[in-house]
């Protein structure tokens, strides 16, 4: 891996495919462990996830589902600060245990104000799997129960995570220089 550019920006390595691969590897078979009998539904936060989702799903042994929902709150490298859903959850979660698949969690602005409206449905339980979390980005309560990797926080790149719509289909991770 070496430094990449992106439109204006470059980016220097963070993160292999082999570290995320582990990272994932360990995140289903705790899953596989903690929810064997109880089939879940997963509820995977587009655009930046699918890669996640998608890997994620792959080491899942037991019975479960997936579905879609796209949040979002960034424009460039900024949070807007607001969350705008795109394309709404057309799942029943009323006594399914349900697990919110994202790829970053960092200020927590998304899933504080998306896990209310899952709430509201009565799942028999609701828990979040996030490849990447921010600590110290996080400006709102958010609990993550499978986590991949803490990470700092400055703008990452690729596995899903993008610079204006582009880069996301890149294998590792990398991080801003610079910016």
């Amino acid at each position: 891996m070496s430094i990449i550019q992106v439109n204006d920006k470059k980016f220097a390595p963070y993160l292999t495919a082999a570290q995320i691969d582990e990272q994932v590897k360990r995140l289903g078979a705790e899953i596989n462990k903690d929810y064997e009998g109880k089939k879940p539904l997963f509820i995977a936060i587009l655009n930046g996830s699918f890669m996640f989702a998608s890997d994620l799903f792959k080491e899942l042994t037991i019975d479960a589902e997936i579905c879609f929902i796209k949040l979002a709150s960034y424009k460039g490298t900024k949070s807007t600060g607001q969350v705008i859903t795109s394309i709404g959850l057309d799942a029943t979660l009323t006594d399914r245990h349900v697990i919110i698949i994202e790829d970053i969690v960092d200020t927590g602005k998304t899933l504080y104000e998306f896990l209310p409206q899952l709430a509201n449905q009565q799942p028999t339980s609701l828990k979040i799997v996030a490849l990447l979390h921010k600590p110290e980005a996080l400006a709102h309560p958010v609990t993550i129960d499978y986590l991949g990797f803490n990470v700092p926080d400055k703008f990452l790149l690729g596995y899903g995570l993008d610079y204006d719509g582009l880069a996301r289909n890149l294998k590792e991770i990398y991080t801003l220089v610079d910016g």
